[in-house]
Order: C-alpha cells, then structure tokens, then sequence
C-alpha cells in the first residue's frame, strides 16, 4: 500500500511539473506573456515599413489608461536588403498575411520581387462577430528575391487576393492566401504564386470579379499609349492576354476595380471600362467611358491613384487652396464624380487617403497634407465624416477636424504619411517618417492619444487584427 501511494505522488508530482512546464513555454513563445500584460488590454497588431533600415518592423497595440505600443521588432526572418540599392514598396494585407514589394536599382538585376509574412494574427468566428487571437509573434512565411523578378513597384490587393506589378516582365504575380494551408513550405508558395500577362513600363492594375486582370502602359506616346491589356485570371497563370483597349490619353498611372467596372488614371480625368453582363463577350465589346476632371490652366486635371471603399471609387486631385476629394459612385448608371474642398497651405496636396467604417456605420476619409522634405509647409491630417447625417449617401461629406502630425520626410515615392485602422475600427496607427514615430489614434473621438519615439524611417503602416 506503502509503495502504491508513493508511486502515486511521484506521478502527481511529474504531472505538476509537465503541466507548469508546458504554461510556462505557452508563456515564453506567445506575445501575450507576463513581460506584456502590464501594458494592458491588446488591440491590434502594428506593423510598419522602416525606409531607413529597409526592413518590417511590428508592435502590438494595447489599451488600458492610454494607448501603448509594446516592444517595437523587426519581423522574424524578414531578408537584409541592400540600403543603397534595394528599397521597400508597397504592401498590402489579407487573411492575416502581409505580402511586401522589394526593388532595386539596377532594374531588377540585382535582387527585387516580394517577402510574404504571417502576421501571427488568428480570427475566430463566433456568430455575428469575430474574437482575434494572437498566438505566435510574426515571421516571413515565403520569399522570392531575384533577377527574375521584374523590379515591382505596385501590390495590390482585389477581393482578399495579392497581386504585385512585375514592370520590366509585362505583367504580374497572383497568390491568394485564402489557398495557403499550415503544411505549405516556402518553395509550395513561391511555386504556387502565378504570372499573368499584361502591361509595360510602370505597371498599375485592376482585378474585376476575381476573374479579368486590366494592366496599364505607362506611355505617353508612341503605340502603347493609352493601352490597356485584358488578361483572364487562372489559378496557374495566364500568358495569352484576351486583347487590349486604348484610352483617350496616355500616361496612365492609377487603377482600380469596384463591382464589375475598372477604372484609370490617364493623363487626362478619369476613364472607365464595364463587365459586360453577357457571358460570352470579347474585348471588343468593351466600351471606354471618359470623365473629365476639369481643367488647371490649358492641363487636364488628373489624379494618380485610387482608394476603393464599398460602391465608391475615391480619389485626390489638385493641391494648396484647390485640394480636393472626390470619390465616384460605382453602382449608378452614369458614375459622375463628387467632391469636396480640402483646404490646405500652398506648398501640400493631399496624399495617403484611406477610409474606414466606425462602430456606428459612419465611414470616415483621412488625408495627410503633402510635400516635399524639403518644402517649408504644414504637417497636418484632415478627417472628413462621408455621410454626415448618415443616411446612407455621401452628398452631405464634410470636414470634421484637422490635426498637426509630425514631420514627414518625402523623397520620390518613398517617406510619405500613412495611417491604418484596427480591424474593429476602435484605434489608429499614423507614421510620421521626418521624426522618426508613431502616432496613436482613439478613433471615437478623433484624438491622438500618445506618440512613439520608433526611430529609423517608419513609413507605409497596416493594422492587422482587433479587440
């Protein structure tokens, strides 16, 4: 009897340790350890692109008294790249991944193409709503840098599907994250991301319905002018476009999709091309509609670049005291562009729009005042409220508030202004590259709540997961 109760208690005591052995790495190698819960109530996951340091950083955000970063990292495993001939462009999330543009300057014949990162970031379904979880921290899940890469410059992302702009290969690379299961390796990613033919020179694109790709020529003279090449989407790629469009004008450089119509940025307004509703039709049937933006002096207006949110296509135009924002309808039978005046000092023009829908519905619009690191202008954001009256309609947009930031350091494409929102649209993360932080913004109010001292050149942001 003896031996059978110390036996018992050897194997109770074993049972004990396993078990404080086992918390105790949950602990270690989870972001939610003892070393982070005095920082309070964990919101979302930051994550924000360093110019400086050609590199990802992240944080988690937390809530409590005030809002907080955790511990600022670099993403595990995210490659070293060359400062002074590779650079980061732009990224893009979906399903919990992250997918990163990288260039270089030799017209990728150095080291250019895309870094795929797991954000660490889970979401669970539990009825009408959805419980984040954040079990592991964040790490590169496929890489493919090399000299076949085409030098990127755009990443988009159309109806939770990546695409990145291969500009010296005349087309792009698709890879949906909805496909990727825990058992694919880096080399069955890389594998399964295809190529799609379509465009030339500085590539922007436009994925309609998951199923037709409209890919831009950016010349503004010369045959290609104006070109538009149609290529249908396919699981493994497709190198036999359907055709090609011409527009009115060249130099297109912005492009969109929004329910079953693509629209572009040429050199002049705005033009569009609709799905036709039959199921059989060809590129000829294609009919390209223009929308003028007005004129500056004896120049078209245009704009170079698009943000999609709903049924709305969104868009900036102009600077100084004629800044606009404008957004077109896609759902009405004749889309007709709306705006509002955006008021800004002489030197800035608006840039790094982005949208979001609060907690009551209200879809709210943020604009950085732009300029040059070395213009003497402002530094501010403006907010606009879309639906003001919130009946549904964007008719009544009005300028709610205006708040100085910190400095930006804009050189080319690259060290501009960029804010995101946490997935339940609770808090906001804004980069201010010219000092080196980090805003963070309690979107209930508008308010900036605290600002971080990150170092570097933290630039392009996005949030990854909610409360």
């Amino acid at each position: 009897m003896k031996q059978t109760l110390h036996m018992f208690f050897i194997a109770l005591a074993l049972l004990i340790q396993a078990m404080a052995a086992s918390d105790l790495s949950a602990q270690s190698s989870s972001p939610s350890s003892t070393t982070t819960q005095s920082l309070g109530r964990r919101v979302s996951r930051v994550f924000f692109q360093d110019d400086q340091a050609r590199t990802l950083k992240w944080a988690d955000l937390y809530t409590g008294a005030e809002l907080k970063l955790g511990p600022v990292s670099e993403v595990k495993g995210f490659p070293k790249l060359d400062p002074e001939t590779q650079s980061l462009v732009q990224m893009e999330s979906s399903e919990g991944y992250l997918l990163i543009g990288v260039r270089d300057e030799e017209d990728g014949q150095f080291q250019s193409g895309w870094v795929l990162v797991d954000s660490g970031v889970k979401k669970e379904e539990h009825g009408d709503h959805f419980h984040w979880r954040y079990p592991t921290e964040p790490s590169v899940r496929a890489q493919v840098l090399d000299k076949a890469q085409g030098n990127p410059a755009h990443v988009y992302c159309y109806d939770g599907v990546f695409f990145v702009a291969n500009d010296k290969l005349g087309g792009c690379t698709r890879l949906d994250p909805r496909t990727i299961v825990e058992t694919d390796n880096a080399t069955t990613l890389a594998q399964r991301a295809a190529f799609h033919v379509g465009g030339g020179g500085h590539i922007t694109l436009a994925a309609v319905q998951n199923k037709f790709l409209f890919s831009t020529w950016i010349d503004r003279q010369g045959d290609h002018a104006g070109q538009v090449d149609v290529c249908a989407i396919q699981p493994k790629g497709n190198k036999t476009p359907l055709g090609s469009v011409k527009l009115p004008s060249g130099g297109l450089h912005g492009a969109t999709a929004c329910l079953d119509i693509a629209f572009f940025a040429p050199a002049d307004g705005i033009c569009w091309l609709q799905i036709p509703k039959t199921a059989s039709w060809t590129v000829g049937d294609l009919k390209v509609e223009h929308l003028s933006l007005g004129k500056d002096g004896e120049k078209p207006v245009r704009t170079g670049a698009f943000t999609t949110f709903d049924k709305y296509v969104c868009f900036t135009t102009g600077g100084g005291a004629n800044a606009m924002l404008n957004w077109i309808d896609a759902s009405t039978q004749k889309p007709a562009v709306q705006s509002i005046n955006i008021p800004m000092a002489e030197n800035n023009k608006p840039a790094g729009l982005e949208l979001v829908r609060g907690k009551n519905r209200q879809v709210t619009a943020f604009l950085f005042h732009d300029h040059a690191a070395d213009q003497d202008a402002p530094n501010k954001l403006t907010v606009v409220r879309m639906d003001a009256n919130t009946d549904g309609k964007w008719d009544d947009a009005a300028i709610v508030k205006e708040l100085d930031v910190g400095k930006a350091s804009v050189e080319g494409h690259g060290g501009h202004h960029s804010v995101a929102a946490s997935a339940d649209a609770t808090v906001a993360a804004l980069t201010n590259s010219g000092d080196g932080t980090v805003s963070l913004m309690k979107l209930d109010d508008l308010s900036i709540a605290s600002t971080i001292n990150v170092g570097g050149t933290p630039s392009k942001v996005v949030l990854v997961g909610g409360k």
